[in-house]
């Protein structure tokens, strides 16, 4: 599975808390008071006018592939 624009922002920064920095670096601020924001990458993006969208996947799923991992993004699990 892959990060998609249906994924949410807490699904990502909970499994790799270190996305925050590409979240950050896109505009979309990953992080409010300690927690991770809500919401979908895709409703975030457009909220915050992110550019480029696709950069921002390809970057998070870069990170994702790094790590060895797929991304069974079920929180808690």
């Amino acid at each position: 599975m892959k990060i998609t624009p249906e994924t949410t922002v807490e699904e990502v920064v909970v499994k790799y808390p270190d996305s925050v920095d590409i979240f950050f670096k896109h505009g979309i601020p990953a992080i409010s008071c300690g927690a991770p924001i809500w919401g979908t990458i895709g409703e975030n993006a457009e909220k915050y006018g992110v550019k480029d969208l696709d950069a921002l996947l390809k970057e998070l799923n870069d990170l994702v592939e790094s790590r060895g991992d797929s991304l069974d993004l079920k929180l808690g699990l």
